[in-house]
Protein backbone atom coordinates (compact mmCIF):
# COMPACT_ATOMS: atom_id res chain seq x y z
CA UNK A 1 0.00 0.00 0.00
CA UNK A 2 1.49 3.81 -1.34
CA UNK A 3 0.22 5.56 1.58
CA UNK A 4 -1.20 8.86 -0.46
CA UNK A 5 -1.77 12.67 0.87
CA UNK A 6 -5.22 11.86 2.94
CA UNK A 7 -3.76 9.51 5.29
CA UNK A 8 -0.98 12.22 5.76
CA UNK A 9 -3.90 14.74 6.40
CA UNK A 10 -5.32 12.94 8.84
CA UNK A 11 -2.15 13.10 10.75
CA UNK A 12 -1.40 16.44 10.68
CA UNK A 13 -5.26 17.25 11.92
CA UNK A 14 -4.82 15.42 15.07
CA UNK A 15 -1.19 16.69 15.42
CA UNK A 16 -2.82 20.26 15.41
CA UNK A 17 -5.94 18.98 17.51
CA UNK A 18 -2.81 17.43 20.22
CA UNK A 19 -1.10 20.86 19.53
CA UNK A 20 -3.97 23.37 20.18
CA UNK A 21 -4.50 21.73 23.89
CA UNK A 22 -0.65 21.69 24.65
CA UNK A 23 0.96 25.22 23.18
CA UNK A 24 0.19 27.24 26.06
CA UNK A 25 0.78 25.09 28.98
CA UNK A 26 3.28 26.14 31.26
CA UNK A 27 7.04 25.37 31.94
CA UNK A 28 6.46 22.69 34.01
CA UNK A 29 3.70 20.83 31.70
CA UNK A 30 6.45 21.00 29.01
CA UNK A 31 9.12 19.85 30.80
CA UNK A 32 7.19 16.68 32.46
CA UNK A 33 6.07 15.96 28.73
CA UNK A 34 9.76 16.34 27.78
CA UNK A 35 11.14 13.73 31.04
CA UNK A 36 8.45 11.51 29.75
CA UNK A 37 9.82 11.10 26.46
CA UNK A 38 13.37 10.50 27.61
CA UNK A 39 12.52 8.49 30.10
CA UNK A 40 10.94 6.16 27.53
CA UNK A 41 14.14 5.64 26.05
CA UNK A 42 16.37 6.27 28.70
CA UNK A 43 14.69 3.42 31.21
CA UNK A 44 17.29 0.45 30.53
CA UNK A 45 14.80 -2.34 29.49
CA UNK A 46 13.78 -0.09 26.61
CA UNK A 47 16.72 0.94 25.62
CA UNK A 48 17.77 -2.73 25.47
CA UNK A 49 14.15 -3.54 23.50
CA UNK A 50 15.53 -0.83 20.64
CA UNK A 51 18.91 -1.27 20.20
CA UNK A 52 18.38 -4.89 19.71
CA UNK A 53 15.60 -4.13 17.07
CA UNK A 54 17.29 -1.61 15.46
CA UNK A 55 20.42 -3.77 14.50
CA UNK A 56 18.10 -6.70 13.50
CA UNK A 57 15.83 -3.88 11.20
CA UNK A 58 18.87 -2.26 9.47
CA UNK A 59 22.14 -4.32 10.14
CA UNK A 60 23.92 -1.14 10.90
CA UNK A 61 25.74 -0.95 14.50
CA UNK A 62 25.86 -3.00 17.56
CA UNK A 63 23.57 -3.72 20.22
CA UNK A 64 26.05 -2.72 23.22
CA UNK A 65 26.65 0.92 21.64
CA UNK A 66 23.44 1.17 20.61
CA UNK A 67 22.23 1.06 24.06
CA UNK A 68 24.79 3.10 25.15
CA UNK A 69 23.95 5.92 22.45
CA UNK A 70 20.32 5.53 23.32
CA UNK A 71 21.13 6.17 27.14
CA UNK A 72 23.36 9.01 26.91
CA UNK A 73 21.92 11.35 24.19
CA UNK A 74 19.05 11.03 26.27
CA UNK A 75 19.84 11.82 29.41
CA UNK A 76 22.41 14.41 28.15
CA UNK A 77 19.78 15.94 25.83
CA UNK A 78 17.39 16.03 29.25
CA UNK A 79 20.03 17.65 31.36
CA UNK A 80 20.13 20.43 28.45
CA UNK A 81 16.52 20.77 28.13
CA UNK A 82 15.60 21.24 31.72
CA UNK A 83 18.13 23.98 32.52
CA UNK A 84 16.66 26.26 30.09
CA UNK A 85 13.08 28.17 29.20
CA UNK A 86 10.84 27.78 26.50
CA UNK A 87 7.44 29.17 27.42
CA UNK A 88 6.73 32.42 28.39
CA UNK A 89 9.70 34.99 29.06
CA UNK A 90 12.74 33.58 28.43
CA UNK A 91 15.76 36.62 28.49
CA UNK A 92 15.22 40.62 29.26
CA UNK A 93 17.49 43.29 28.21
CA UNK A 94 15.96 46.25 29.81
CA UNK A 95 19.43 48.04 28.68
CA UNK A 96 17.49 47.75 25.17
CA UNK A 97 14.07 47.50 26.47
CA UNK A 98 13.42 44.53 25.01
CA UNK A 99 11.35 41.31 26.53
CA UNK A 100 11.67 37.67 24.72
CA UNK A 101 8.36 35.46 24.84
CA UNK A 102 8.57 32.16 23.90
CA UNK A 103 6.87 30.55 21.59
CA UNK A 104 5.72 27.35 19.74
CA UNK A 105 6.16 26.64 16.02
CA UNK A 106 3.43 24.39 15.52
CA UNK A 107 3.60 20.64 14.14
CA UNK A 108 6.92 19.26 13.18
CA UNK A 109 7.93 17.36 10.66
CA UNK A 110 11.07 15.14 11.24
CA UNK A 111 12.99 12.59 8.90
CA UNK A 112 15.36 10.42 10.92
CA UNK A 113 18.03 7.98 9.73
CA UNK A 114 18.20 3.94 9.85
CA UNK A 115 21.44 4.71 11.57
CA UNK A 116 19.71 5.82 15.05
CA UNK A 117 16.32 4.48 14.21
CA UNK A 118 15.37 5.10 18.14
CA UNK A 119 17.79 8.10 19.74
CA UNK A 120 17.00 10.53 16.45
CA UNK A 121 13.23 10.07 16.82
CA UNK A 122 12.95 10.62 20.41
CA UNK A 123 16.24 13.98 20.67
CA UNK A 124 13.62 15.55 18.24
CA UNK A 125 10.13 15.00 20.00
CA UNK A 126 12.10 16.17 22.90
CA UNK A 127 13.17 19.56 21.48
CA UNK A 128 9.91 20.13 19.39
CA UNK A 129 7.99 19.44 22.65
CA UNK A 130 10.07 21.40 24.37
CA UNK A 131 8.75 24.40 22.32
CA UNK A 132 5.12 23.12 23.01
CA UNK A 133 4.56 21.76 19.78
CA UNK A 134 3.66 18.69 17.68
CA UNK A 135 5.70 15.86 16.01
CA UNK A 136 5.39 13.91 13.17
CA UNK A 137 8.47 11.86 12.61
CA UNK A 138 8.84 9.82 9.12
CA UNK A 139 11.63 7.42 9.31
CA UNK A 140 14.11 5.83 7.01
CA UNK A 141 12.26 2.39 5.81
CA UNK A 142 14.71 -0.02 7.16
CA UNK A 143 14.41 2.05 10.71
CA UNK A 144 10.71 2.06 10.90
CA UNK A 145 10.04 -0.84 13.16
CA UNK A 146 12.41 0.07 15.38
CA UNK A 147 10.81 4.19 15.40
CA UNK A 148 7.61 3.16 15.48
CA UNK A 149 7.84 0.93 18.98
CA UNK A 150 9.94 4.22 20.03
CA UNK A 151 7.00 6.15 19.24
CA UNK A 152 4.56 3.93 20.72
CA UNK A 153 6.74 4.18 24.75
CA UNK A 154 6.77 8.15 24.03
CA UNK A 155 3.01 8.15 23.43
CA UNK A 156 2.41 5.55 26.58
CA UNK A 157 4.38 7.72 28.41
CA UNK A 158 2.67 11.42 27.87
CA UNK A 159 -0.46 9.59 28.19
CA UNK A 160 0.76 8.75 32.22
CA UNK A 161 1.53 12.70 32.49
CA UNK A 162 -2.25 13.78 31.02
CA UNK A 163 -0.64 15.36 27.64
CA UNK A 164 -1.95 14.47 24.43
CA UNK A 165 -0.51 11.26 23.25
CA UNK A 166 -0.80 12.55 19.08
CA UNK A 167 2.01 15.14 20.32
CA UNK A 168 4.12 12.44 18.55
CA UNK A 169 2.80 10.16 15.77
CA UNK A 170 4.68 8.14 12.87
CA UNK A 171 4.15 7.87 9.24
CA UNK A 172 2.91 4.27 8.86
CA UNK A 173 4.80 1.84 6.69
CA UNK A 174 5.80 1.64 3.93
CA UNK A 175 7.17 5.03 3.87
CA UNK A 176 7.85 6.25 0.65
CA UNK A 177 9.31 10.06 -0.58
CA UNK A 178 5.59 10.88 -1.62
CA UNK A 179 4.45 10.78 2.20
CA UNK A 180 7.44 12.01 3.12
CA UNK A 181 6.89 14.91 0.91
CA UNK A 182 3.33 15.20 1.85
CA UNK A 183 4.08 15.45 5.12
CA UNK A 184 6.90 18.14 5.52
CA UNK A 185 4.19 20.15 2.94
CA UNK A 186 1.40 19.90 5.22
CA UNK A 187 3.42 21.28 8.28
CA UNK A 188 4.61 24.25 9.99
CA UNK A 189 8.38 23.02 9.83
CA UNK A 190 10.45 20.14 8.40
CA UNK A 191 13.49 19.21 10.29
CA UNK A 192 15.71 16.37 8.49
CA UNK A 193 18.56 14.01 9.55
CA UNK A 194 19.84 11.59 7.30
CA UNK A 195 20.43 11.78 3.46
CA UNK A 196 20.79 14.54 1.41
CA UNK A 197 18.66 14.03 -0.86
CA UNK A 198 16.13 14.01 2.28
CA UNK A 199 17.82 17.49 2.81
CA UNK A 200 17.11 19.08 -0.31
CA UNK A 201 13.75 17.59 -0.63
CA UNK A 202 13.00 19.48 2.69
CA UNK A 203 14.06 22.82 1.48
CA UNK A 204 11.97 22.55 -1.91
CA UNK A 205 8.97 21.59 0.62
CA UNK A 206 7.68 24.96 0.48
CA UNK A 207 7.85 24.93 4.55
CA UNK A 208 10.90 26.26 6.76
CA UNK A 209 13.62 23.55 7.09
CA UNK A 210 16.39 22.63 8.82
CA UNK A 211 18.59 19.82 7.51
CA UNK A 212 21.94 18.89 8.11
CA UNK A 213 24.97 18.36 6.25
CA UNK A 214 27.05 15.33 5.51
CA UNK A 215 30.15 14.33 7.58
CA UNK A 216 33.89 13.15 6.62
CA UNK A 217 35.12 14.20 9.57
CA UNK A 218 39.50 14.39 9.37
CA UNK A 219 41.31 15.10 12.32
CA UNK A 220 44.72 16.45 12.77
CA UNK A 221 48.03 14.47 14.99
CA UNK A 222 50.93 17.24 15.66
CA UNK A 223 53.92 16.83 16.97
CA UNK A 224 53.39 17.85 20.40
CA UNK A 225 50.33 15.41 20.81
CA UNK A 226 49.83 12.81 23.75
CA UNK A 227 50.16 9.84 21.16
CA UNK A 228 49.06 7.32 23.49
CA UNK A 229 45.66 9.60 24.23
CA UNK A 230 45.37 10.62 20.83
CA UNK A 231 45.51 7.18 19.60
CA UNK A 232 42.98 5.59 22.58
CA UNK A 233 40.56 8.25 21.76
CA UNK A 234 40.00 8.15 18.09
CA UNK A 235 39.92 4.42 18.16
CA UNK A 236 37.43 4.90 20.93
CA UNK A 237 35.49 6.91 18.44
CA UNK A 238 35.82 5.42 15.34
CA UNK A 239 34.71 1.85 16.50
CA UNK A 240 31.49 3.27 18.88
CA UNK A 241 28.10 1.66 16.96
CA UNK A 242 30.92 0.50 14.44
CA UNK A 243 31.34 4.10 13.05
CA UNK A 244 27.84 5.02 12.06
CA UNK A 245 27.92 8.19 13.60
CA UNK A 246 28.57 11.10 10.98
CA UNK A 247 30.90 12.42 13.59
CA UNK A 248 33.18 9.38 13.15
CA UNK A 249 36.88 10.20 12.21
CA UNK A 250 37.10 9.24 8.94
CA UNK A 251 40.65 10.41 7.88
CA UNK A 252 43.71 11.24 9.58
CA UNK A 253 46.29 14.42 8.98
CA UNK A 254 49.34 13.11 10.89
CA UNK A 255 52.74 15.14 10.73
CA UNK A 256 55.27 13.19 9.05
CA UNK A 257 57.45 13.69 12.75
CA UNK A 258 54.80 11.56 14.54
CA UNK A 259 53.70 9.71 11.72
CA UNK A 260 55.44 6.11 12.40
CA UNK A 261 54.73 6.80 16.07
CA UNK A 262 51.36 7.17 16.01
CA UNK A 263 50.49 4.62 13.51
CA UNK A 264 52.55 2.43 16.37
CA UNK A 265 49.83 3.83 19.01
CA UNK A 266 46.85 3.26 16.61
CA UNK A 267 48.41 -0.63 16.19
CA UNK A 268 48.57 -0.67 20.37
CA UNK A 269 45.03 0.55 20.11
CA UNK A 270 43.20 -2.16 18.45
CA UNK A 271 44.00 -0.83 14.38
CA UNK A 272 45.56 -3.16 11.77
CA UNK A 273 47.30 -1.21 9.23
CA UNK A 274 46.65 -3.23 5.54
CA UNK A 275 49.29 -3.09 2.89
CA UNK A 276 49.00 -1.94 -0.51
CA UNK A 277 47.44 -5.07 -1.88
CA UNK A 278 45.05 -5.39 1.44
CA UNK A 279 44.09 -1.71 0.80
CA UNK A 280 42.72 -2.59 -3.34
CA UNK A 281 40.93 -5.28 -1.12
CA UNK A 282 39.28 -3.43 1.10
CA UNK A 283 38.23 -0.86 -1.31
CA UNK A 284 36.80 -3.05 -4.25
CA UNK A 285 34.50 -4.96 -1.12
CA UNK A 286 33.75 -1.48 0.14
CA UNK A 287 32.76 0.54 -3.12
CA UNK A 288 29.93 -1.21 -5.47
CA UNK A 289 29.68 0.88 -8.37
CA UNK A 290 30.61 3.82 -7.14
CA UNK A 291 28.23 3.16 -4.07
CA UNK A 292 28.97 2.37 -0.41
CA UNK A 293 28.66 -1.42 -0.08
CA UNK A 294 25.07 -1.82 2.34
CA UNK A 295 26.76 -5.29 3.03
CA UNK A 296 30.55 -3.96 4.95
CA UNK A 297 28.89 -0.19 5.74
CA UNK A 298 28.58 -0.10 10.31
CA UNK A 299 29.39 -4.27 10.09
CA UNK A 300 31.03 -5.22 12.82
CA UNK A 301 35.23 -5.61 12.99
CA UNK A 302 35.30 -9.59 12.37
CA UNK A 303 32.86 -9.41 9.77
CA UNK A 304 34.28 -6.84 7.97
CA UNK A 305 37.54 -8.51 7.70
CA UNK A 306 36.08 -11.56 6.03
CA UNK A 307 34.32 -10.14 3.71
CA UNK A 308 36.84 -7.45 2.62
CA UNK A 309 39.14 -10.89 1.92
CA UNK A 310 41.52 -9.49 5.05
CA UNK A 311 44.02 -12.66 6.18
CA UNK A 312 43.34 -14.07 9.22
CA UNK A 313 45.47 -11.53 11.53
CA UNK A 314 42.93 -8.74 10.70
CA UNK A 315 39.95 -10.43 12.40
CA UNK A 316 40.57 -9.55 15.52
CA UNK A 317 41.54 -6.08 14.81
CA UNK A 318 39.11 -2.89 16.14
CA UNK A 319 39.32 -1.22 13.48
CA UNK A 320 41.52 -0.51 9.73
CA UNK A 321 43.51 1.60 8.46
CA UNK A 322 44.75 2.44 4.81
CA UNK A 323 47.50 5.11 3.86
CA UNK A 324 46.29 7.57 1.24
CA UNK A 325 47.93 10.89 -0.52
CA UNK A 326 45.55 11.98 -3.22
CA UNK A 327 42.19 13.20 -2.27
CA UNK A 328 39.76 13.83 -4.90
CA UNK A 329 36.76 11.72 -6.74
CA UNK A 330 39.82 9.39 -7.54
CA UNK A 331 40.73 8.65 -4.19
CA UNK A 332 37.31 7.17 -2.46
CA UNK A 333 39.04 6.38 0.69
CA UNK A 334 39.43 10.44 1.01
CA UNK A 335 35.24 10.29 1.47
CA UNK A 336 33.23 9.56 4.28
CA UNK A 337 32.84 5.35 4.88
CA UNK A 338 30.55 4.60 7.09
CA UNK A 339 32.58 1.84 8.03
CA UNK A 340 35.60 0.66 10.81
CA UNK A 341 38.02 2.43 8.07
CA UNK A 342 40.69 5.07 8.64
CA UNK A 343 42.42 6.59 6.23
CA UNK A 344 46.06 7.93 7.20
CA UNK A 345 48.00 10.94 5.51
CA UNK A 346 51.41 12.26 6.25
CA UNK A 347 51.90 16.08 6.33
CA UNK A 348 55.86 17.02 6.25
CA UNK A 349 54.80 19.88 8.41
CA UNK A 350 51.67 22.14 9.73
CA UNK A 351 51.06 24.43 7.31
CA UNK A 352 50.71 20.87 4.59
CA UNK A 353 48.47 19.69 7.24
CA UNK A 354 46.26 22.45 7.30
CA UNK A 355 45.87 22.19 3.57
CA UNK A 356 45.16 18.74 3.14
CA UNK A 357 42.71 19.02 5.73
CA UNK A 358 41.08 21.59 4.01
CA UNK A 359 41.41 19.72 0.52
CA UNK A 360 39.39 16.68 2.35
CA UNK A 361 36.85 18.71 3.98
CA UNK A 362 36.04 20.57 0.42
CA UNK A 363 35.76 17.00 -1.19
CA UNK A 364 33.81 15.79 1.35
CA UNK A 365 32.21 17.66 4.78
CA UNK A 366 32.55 20.78 4.74
CA UNK A 367 31.14 23.04 7.45
CA UNK A 368 30.62 20.05 9.14
CA UNK A 369 33.77 18.72 11.48
CA UNK A 370 37.29 18.49 12.25
CA UNK A 371 39.47 18.15 15.36
CA UNK A 372 43.10 18.02 16.23
CA UNK A 373 45.31 16.22 18.97
CA UNK A 374 48.07 18.46 20.23
CA UNK A 375 49.21 20.45 23.20
CA UNK A 376 50.17 23.98 21.29
CA UNK A 377 46.69 25.77 21.32
CA UNK A 378 47.99 28.12 18.97
CA UNK A 379 48.30 25.62 16.26
CA UNK A 380 44.19 24.40 17.72
CA UNK A 381 43.10 28.46 17.07
CA UNK A 382 44.52 28.24 13.54
CA UNK A 383 42.52 25.04 12.48
CA UNK A 384 39.27 27.09 13.66
CA UNK A 385 40.70 30.51 12.05
CA UNK A 386 41.26 28.60 8.62
CA UNK A 387 38.82 25.64 8.21
CA UNK A 388 35.24 25.94 7.02
CA UNK A 389 33.53 23.78 9.47
CA UNK A 390 31.17 24.40 12.49
CA UNK A 391 32.94 22.81 15.06
CA UNK A 392 36.56 22.06 16.19
CA UNK A 393 37.24 19.29 18.75
CA UNK A 394 40.99 19.56 20.58
CA UNK A 395 42.09 16.46 22.33
CA UNK A 396 38.42 15.07 21.94
CA UNK A 397 36.59 11.72 21.19
CA UNK A 398 34.69 13.23 18.00
CA UNK A 399 31.85 10.76 18.28
CA UNK A 400 31.57 11.30 22.20
CA UNK A 401 31.95 15.25 21.89
CA UNK A 402 30.78 16.53 18.63
CA UNK A 403 27.14 15.68 19.23
CA UNK A 404 27.40 16.81 22.97
CA UNK A 405 29.39 15.49 25.88
CA UNK A 406 29.72 15.51 29.51
CA UNK A 407 33.49 17.24 29.52
CA UNK A 408 32.07 19.24 26.20
CA UNK A 409 30.29 22.72 25.74
CA UNK A 410 28.41 21.67 22.88
CA UNK A 411 24.63 20.70 23.62
CA UNK A 412 23.85 17.10 23.22
CA UNK A 413 22.08 16.62 19.79
CA UNK A 414 21.95 13.79 16.70
CA UNK A 415 21.72 16.57 14.04
CA UNK A 416 24.30 18.53 12.93
CA UNK A 417 24.01 21.92 11.29
CA UNK A 418 27.09 22.15 9.14
CA UNK A 419 26.27 26.24 8.14
CA UNK A 420 25.62 27.30 4.42
CA UNK A 421 29.26 25.43 3.83
CA UNK A 422 27.24 22.35 4.12
CA UNK A 423 23.89 23.58 2.33
CA UNK A 424 22.18 24.02 5.64
CA UNK A 425 20.60 27.03 7.16
CA UNK A 426 21.93 26.61 10.99
CA UNK A 427 25.68 26.82 11.72
CA UNK A 428 24.88 24.98 15.10
CA UNK A 429 24.23 21.52 16.91
CA UNK A 430 20.09 20.97 16.66
CA UNK A 431 18.60 22.52 19.78
CA UNK A 432 15.41 23.36 21.62
CA UNK A 433 15.67 27.09 19.99
CA UNK A 434 15.36 25.82 16.77
CA UNK A 435 11.89 25.13 17.78
CA UNK A 436 10.74 28.39 18.98
CA UNK A 437 9.23 31.74 17.59
CA UNK A 438 10.35 34.42 19.65
CA UNK A 439 8.29 37.84 20.24
CA UNK A 440 10.21 40.77 20.96
CA UNK A 441 8.76 42.86 23.19
CA UNK A 442 10.18 46.63 22.12
CA UNK A 443 9.48 49.55 24.65
CA UNK A 444 11.26 53.02 24.18
CA UNK A 445 14.33 53.43 25.98
CA UNK A 446 16.46 56.93 25.96
CA UNK A 447 17.96 57.80 22.62
CA UNK A 448 21.02 56.09 21.17
CA UNK A 449 22.00 58.24 18.49
CA UNK A 450 25.62 59.24 18.68
CA UNK A 451 27.01 61.93 16.13
CA UNK A 452 28.36 61.87 12.74
CA UNK A 453 31.92 62.18 13.76
CA UNK A 454 31.51 58.92 15.99
CA UNK A 455 30.26 56.87 12.92
CA UNK A 456 32.24 58.73 10.06
CA UNK A 457 35.12 60.01 11.44
CA UNK A 458 37.62 57.49 11.08
CA UNK A 459 36.86 56.54 7.65
CA UNK A 460 36.73 60.60 6.72
CA UNK A 461 40.09 60.95 8.44
CA UNK A 462 41.47 58.13 6.45
CA UNK A 463 39.95 58.46 2.77
CA UNK A 464 38.20 61.68 2.86
CA UNK A 465 34.75 63.38 3.06
CA UNK A 466 34.56 64.19 -0.53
Amino acid sequence: MVLTAAPVDSLVARARAAFAGFRGVDQERADEAVTALAWALYRRRNAEELARMAVAGTGLGNVADKIAKNRRKTFGTLRDLLRVRSAGVVEELPQLGIVKYAKPVGVVAAVTPSTNPAATPVNKAMMALKGRNAIIIAPSPAGHATTARAVELMRENLHKTGAPADLVQVLPAPVTREATGALMAACDLAVVTGSQNNVRNAYRSGRPAIGVGAGNVTVMVDDSADLADAAEKIARSKTFDNATSCSSENALVILEAVYEKTVDALRAAGGYLADAAEKKSIGDALWRDGKLNRELIARDADVFARKAGLPPPARGARFFMVEESGVGAGFPFSDEKLSLVLTLYRAADFDRALTLTGAILRHKGRGHSCGIHTRNMDNARRLAEEMDVVRVLVNQSHAFGNGGGFDSGLNFTLSMGCGTWGGNSISENLNYRHFLNITHLATQIPEDKPDEEELFGKFWRKFGAG
